[in-house]
């Protein structure tokens, strides 16, 4: 992101200053241009972050309800099922299981800061199973891979910046998020499964015995996550807005469950789920003003049904959503002066310019394409790449390009961060096929973004 956020400046004064060298009118002040619209864009990203502070602290209060009723630890135990079929090397009672289990729960939700201590604790306990130390294993890449492609329910994070801009239907992108994330989840799946077999792992240098699990593998899941939320940096996730220290986020005290419910359970959940995705398709934009208001009845009902004192509940985790929006603010200042120099110098105009006509044909507008192209680099740039583009009254929230834009932030992720981290913390150098499964999730998230967003909104 350093070599990112430079190039840009680099960038925008570069051509700034060869238009104002070459300018011969007078009135045509390139580089004056250029420092007001720096000037600008700093002063709209605070004010962008103030308006996100109301919206931030409505969905973060109704998530920790969620969380304080134990919807996590039912999600986790739909998922459990499934799990030991997807990660057969991996045994059901290991602690890898049951963290990879509350990893991918806590993404369903949009729980960015919850879902990367987890994952950092799951790579700890796949690499004590892994015989070959420094080579990611079967299980590291498929993990990672589904990790990548970016698995959501609720991108509240992009709700609440579309509801802070002024969006007549904010919730619109539920359904174009919810089925770009599912084929994206579905091919990554499908690649890294495909591709370990050409990828194959080198000879055992060490003998594990995975039957061989701690007795008390719940108890020390639940003490080193803990360890882990020390460890997880500030990088934002797919569905939650940055943040600058996950260290003074609480620790969260979650069961970790023994078992699953029965396979028929978990499959008709899963059904459910792909019922959902024609009927939002279908009739998406008749119940997309409903949605808010059914999430915020539906969280506050699920929280007095499971005992939980939604209103201090709810206050607690609005305290939390309120430090966030604060938080950003460094974050959208650096790169939304990236973006407005780069605009205000002519060289976002020219790239438009010179792609358009590649990529318009395929239902990706040249506006949206640096946001594509960014965010499996930079969770931070290609957020403040979206603010911009719907700030922009050109491009606002409710546009063809504001709704692709925002689908591509929910339904996609930032891989190369998230291979770093995850294998960075256990010393995995050598990565196989992880990063092309990954690529191939992202390609295809961008693809279907692209199809559901031109059919429902053009």
């Amino acid at each position: 992101m350093n070599l990112i956020f430079l190039a840009l400046i680099v960038i925008a004064v570069a051509t700034a200053a060869i238009r104002e060298i070459r300018s011969t009118d007078p009135a045509e002040q390139p580089m004056q241009a250029l420092s007001e619209g720096a000037i600008e864009a700093a002063g709209s990203a605070v004010e962008l972050a103030l308006g996100l502070v109301g919206v931030m602290a409505l969905f973060l209060g109704l998530m920790k309800i969620a969380e304080a009723g134990g919807l996590l630890t039912v999600l986790a135990r739909l998922l459990r099922p499934l799990m030991v079929r997807l990660f057969p090397s991996v045994p059901p009672d290991h602690p890898a299981m049951g963290a990879m289990i509350l990893n991918f729960s806590a993404n369903i939700l949009g729980l960015g800061n919850a879902a990367t201590p987890f994952g950092i604790r799951a790579m700890q306990e796949l690499e004590k199973l892994n015989p070959h130390p420094g080579t990611a294993t079967n299980a590291m890449a498929l993990f990672l891979t589904i990790n990548t492609s970016s698995i959501t329910l609720l991108p509240t994070g992009v709700i609440a910046l579309r509801a802070s801009l002024g969006s007549e239907a904010p919730a619109a992108i539920l359904p174009t998020t919810l089925f770009a994330t599912l084929f994206a989840t579905i091919a990554g799946i499908a690649s890294a499964l495909i591709l370990q077999r050409y990828f194959l792992s080198p000879p055992a240098t060490r003998s594990v015995d995975p039957s061989q699990t701690p007795a008390d593998a719940t108890s020390e899941l639940d003490n080193t996550i803990r360890e882990a939320g020390r460890e997880a940096t500030a990088e934002p996730t797919r569905n939650a807005a940055p943040t600058v220290d996950s260290t003074d986020q609480q620790p969260m005290n979650i069961e970790v469950p023994a078992e699953g419910y029965p396979a028929w359970v978990s499959l008709t959940a899963l059904a459910g789920v792909l019922a959902i995705i024609p009927l939002t398709i279908l009739y998406g934009q008749a119940i997309a003003p409903w949605i808010i208001p059914g999430l915020v009845v539906g969280f506050l009902s699920y929280g007095v049904i499971r005992g939980v004192p939604v209103y201090e509940v709810f206050v607690e985790g609005a305290k939390e959503g309120f430090n966030v929006a604060l938080r950003i603010i460094p974050y959208l200042v650096a790169i939304l002066v990236a973006v407005g120099m780069l605009r205000e110098s002519g060289a976002l105009g020219m790239f438009v310019g010179l792609a358009g006509p590649l990529t318009t044909p395929f239902g990706l507008p040249a506006e949206a394409l640096p946001m594509a192209l960014l965010r499996p680099l930079s969770g931070s740039g290609a957020y403040g790449i979206m603010a911009g583009i719907m700030q922009d009254p050109a491009t606002g929230p409710d546009t063809h390009v504001g709704i692709l834009v925002s689908t591509l932030q929910g339904s996609t992720e930032t891989t190369f961060y998230v291979l770093a981290v995850y294998f960075g913390a256990v010393g995995i150098k050598r990565v196989r096929h992880t990063l092309a499964a990954a690529l191939t999730a992202d390609a295809v998230a961008v693809i279907a973004a692209v199809t559901i967003v031109g059919f429902l909104f053009i």
